[in-house]
């Protein structure tokens, strides 16, 4: 329901704040509809991606098909990049060939993204924590809001002092302000993509608690990566004294790592033998 509100919201408003920067001849607004335009694209993906991720596990997707939302998230932050880097020419080109600017209409329209983009950006605020996807969403739309709320403050000096050049400085300023933003999430998504541990899920933190566990004698092979941007694996081998010690003791840690690590899909190989030549255990670091 958010993204359908969100994306039919943000649409609406790119056409209308396209048509008023070309009448008002603010590039400001124009970079700001290209932006909006965007994070338009960027709605839709997210949106297939949670959609495809409910999907069940099938023939060669063997895990469903939950990490398109990690794609999503990555090809939401090059799209952002890609879009900045547009308004960024345009607005060097502007500043060369400087051009009227009506103040007055540009306030009016980015007052009206203000209200757009931020109740779009309150419907993902519940889920930013621990969704990367949902977090993409909604520094999309905050961003948004306050790329609006510039070119207001853009708008009001053009009005007051009839200097066209503020339009594209604020123009390029913004987008220097939504590139720091769009680093983290670029940074996220990547590592994500190359199945890095999760941030707040450190390896070895994992493998201290794991050679905590009560007749654990030690542990290789210990593996954390993302299945979507909401769901962690796990796999891991156990050298345990004493015998096999039943299949309770392996479901007793595995439940231990859902609550102390949010690790939701583990796999645990339990070795009895301290001297079992594991094959795997060569590639452990």
């Amino acid at each position: 329901m958010a993204f359908a509100v969100g994306t039919t919201l943000n649409l609406g408003f790119v056409i209308l704040e396209a048509i008023y920067g070309i009448i008002s001849g603010s590039v400001a607004l124009l970079a700001d509809a290209g932006h909006n335009f965007g994070d338009v694209l960027g709605l839709l993906i997210a949106w297939s991606a949670t959609v495809l991720a409910k999907r069940a596990p099938s023939g060669r997707y063997t895990y469903g098909l939950r990490s398109s939302s990690i794609l999503a998230a990555l090809l939401n932050a090059l799209i952002l990049l890609v879009t900045l880097g547009v308004i960024a020419v345009e607005a060097v080109e502007r500043l060369i060939k400087p051009g009227p600017v009506s103040g007055v209409t540009m306030i009016i329209v980015a007052a009206i993204g203000i209200v757009i983009n931020g109740a779009t950006a309150l419907f993902f605020m519940r889920g930013r924590e621990h969704d990367l996807n949902i977090r993409a969403a909604f520094s999309h739309m905050a961003a948004d809001a306050l790329i609006s709320a510039g070119v207001v403050v853009a708008g009001a000096l053009v009005w007051f002092t009839g200097r066209s050049w503020i339009d594209p400085m604020t123009s390029l300023a913004l987008v220097a302000i939504v590139a720091v933003g769009t680093w983290g999430l670029l940074r996220d998504s990547v590592n994500l993509s190359l199945q890095a541990a999760p941030s707040g899920q450190d390896p070895e933190e994992i493998g201290a608690f794991l050679r905590d566990c009560e007749r654990v004698a030690t542990i290789h092979d210990l593996h954390v990566w993302p299945m979507s941007t909401t769901e962690t694996a796990l796999t891991v081998h156990l050298v345990v004294h004493s015998g096999y010690p039943g299949d309770q003791f392996a479901a007793d840690i595995a439940s231990a790592l859902k609550t102390r690590f949010d690790i939701r899909h583990a796999t645990i190989q339990i070795e009895t033998e301290a001297d079992f030549d594991c094959a795997l255990e060569p590639h452990c670091g």
